[in-house]
C-alpha cells in the first residue's frame, strides 16, 4: 500500500500533462489556469515532504519519486517557454545536464564507497528560485518590465542551479581529500 506522502507525490505527476497543456494553448484563460495548476503542484511538493517526516513515513518509493516529479515539474513549462521563445534552449539544457549530472552522481557510491547524501539547502534554495522563476515566466502579464524582470529571474534560477550542482559535487571531493 501507498502511504499518504507518496499518493501525494503521485498527483503532481498527473498534475503535469495538465500544466503542459493550459500553458502550450494561447488562451488567456489557459495560461491562468496552467499558472494556478503550476502553484498547486509546487505546493504539494512541499506537502508530501512536511507529511512524510510529520508521519515519519518516508519510504524507498517516496525518496526516489519525488526528485523525478521534481524535475518534470520544472520541465515541463520550460519546455512550453523554449516552444514560445520566452527563454533560450541552451539555458534549460543547462539545466537539465545539472539535474541529470547530479541524479546520477547521488545513486553512485562516492569515492569512499558511501552513497551521497540528498539535497542540500542550496539544492533546496535552487528548486524554490526555479519555482518563483518560471512562476513569473508563465504568468501572462503582457509588460515589458515584467518579462525582463521574469528573465533576470530565470538568469539568476540557471546561475544558483549551475552553482548548487558544483557546490553538490565539490563538497564531498573535499571532504575525502581532507580525510585522506
Amino acid at each position: 500500500m501507498v502511504n499518504l506522502p507518496t499518493q501525494i507525490t503521485l498527483s503532481r505527476l498527473l498534475g503535469i500533462p495538465i500544466i503542459f497543456y493550459c500553458l502550450s494553448q494561447p488562451s488567456l484563460s489557459f495560461q491562468w489556469a496552467g499558472l494556478i495548476f503550476f502553484l498547486i503542484v509546487a505546493a504539494t511538493d512541499w506537502l508530501d515532504g512536511y507529511l512524510a517526516r510529520k508521519l515519519d513515513q518516508v519510504t524507498d518509493l517516496g525518496k526516489f519519486l519525488d526528485p523525478l516529479v521534481d524535475k518534470l515539474l520544472i520541465f515541463a513549462p520550460l519546455l512550453v517557454l523554449v516552444e514560445r521563445g520566452t527563454i533560450p534552449a541552451w539555458a534549460v539544457f543547462l539545466i537539465l545536464g545539472r539535474e541529470i549530472a547530479i541524479a546520477g552522481w547521488r545513486v553512485t557510491p562516492n569515492l569512499s564507497g558511501e552513497q551521497v547524501s540528498g539535497a542540500n539547502q542550496l539544492g533546496k534554495i535552487k528548486t524554490a528560485l526555479q519555482i518563483i522563476a518560471i512562476t513569473a515566466l508563465i504568468a501572462p502579464i503582457n509588460a515589458d518590465n515584467w518579462l525582463i524582470f521574469s528573465q533576470i529571474l530565470f538568469s539568476l534560477a540557471v546561475f544558483v542551479t549551475l552553482f548548487s550542482g558544483l557546490i553538490y559535487v565539490w563538497n564531498p571531493l573535499l571532504s575525502k581529500e581532507t580525510n585522506s
